[in-house]
């Protein structure tokens, strides 16, 4: 059976630079997080990924030691939306595997509401899970990347808010929260050489939104709109992650950047 959410086979460009560079990726158990530590493995970089879904997490260290990388990736547990364990697991992972040169904030949740539906504590939520993290993971990173003088921070964030689509008001706003940062947090690291950018996924082929989102009229919707006429997975949304996590990215700081099949 042909797997849904599998990416045309392709042959992708290899980085040396990210050979053993130490990557940290939030909400890499599964969807486009699992996608991008996946691929930096390939790419010979030692990586560590955060979620909360241990069983996912493991699933994909399974998969990647399968391939028999240079370096299997390191699954952390931890709850994103309590920085303090956020913090200290990052810090776990430095005395591991040395300073972080790369981090990918990804983590997020895009569950449907109505803005009737929210309240204040559902809106504290949103930004907890969907915003919040992304700060104080580059928090806990930064200081090595400025004294390096070297690193680059990326960014995951949505398309949706630049769509106006209404289905999830406080993700959509939460994400258009990640373009502050990013502006904000390229400026004040850029003279040191540390990089921060922005990738938002269009419409991405998952098995989450396979399963939860998918509706056959959804996607004809989405293919209608699109400039590519067909699905966009996540092995092809995390090339230009890679681009930006390598020396070939070097001069892109302070940017967003569309994977979407032209959709925007």
């Amino acid at each position: 059976m042909t797997d849904p959410t599998a990416a045309p086979d392709a042959d992708y460009a290899t980085y040396p630079s990210l050979v053993d560079r130490t990557v940290l990726i939030t909400g890499g158990a599964d969807g486009i997080g699992a996608g991008m530590v996946e691929e930096f493995v390939k790419q010979g970089a030692r990586v560590a990924f955060l979620d909360i879904n241990a069983e996912k997490g493991g699933d994909t260290v399974a998969r990647c030691e399968a391939d028999g990388p240079r370096h299997i990736p390191r699954f952390h547990e931890v709850d994103l939306t309590d920085i303090d364990a956020l913090q200290s697991t990052i810090a776990a992972s430095i005395d591991e595997l040395g300073p972080i040169a790369v981090l990918v904030n990804n983590a997020a949740s895009d569950d449907r509401h109505t803005w009737q539906e929210v309240t204040a504590d559902y809106w504290d939520d949103r930004i907890a899970v969907n915003l919040r993290h992304y700060f104080f993971a580059i928090q806990a990173v930064a200081p090595g990347m400025l004294a390096a003088e070297h690193g680059s921070i990326i960014n995951i964030g949505s398309s949706s808010y630049m769509m106006q689509e209404d289905f999830f008001p406080g993700y959509a706003i939460a994400k258009s929260g990640v373009e502050g940062i990013t502006r904000t947090l390229a400026r004040t690291f850029g003279p040191s050489g540390v990089r921060v950018n922005t990738v938002l996924p269009g419409w991405v082929a998952t098995e989450r939104q396979l399963t939860k989102w998918w509706s056959p009229e959804g996607e004809e919707g989405t293919l209608r709109d699109q400039a590519i006429k067909r699905r966009i997975y996540p092995r092809e949304f995390a090339q230009m992650v890679l681009f930006l996590a390598a020396d070939d990215g070097a001069a892109c700081t302070a940017q967003q950047f569309l994977v979407d099949g032209g959709r925007r």
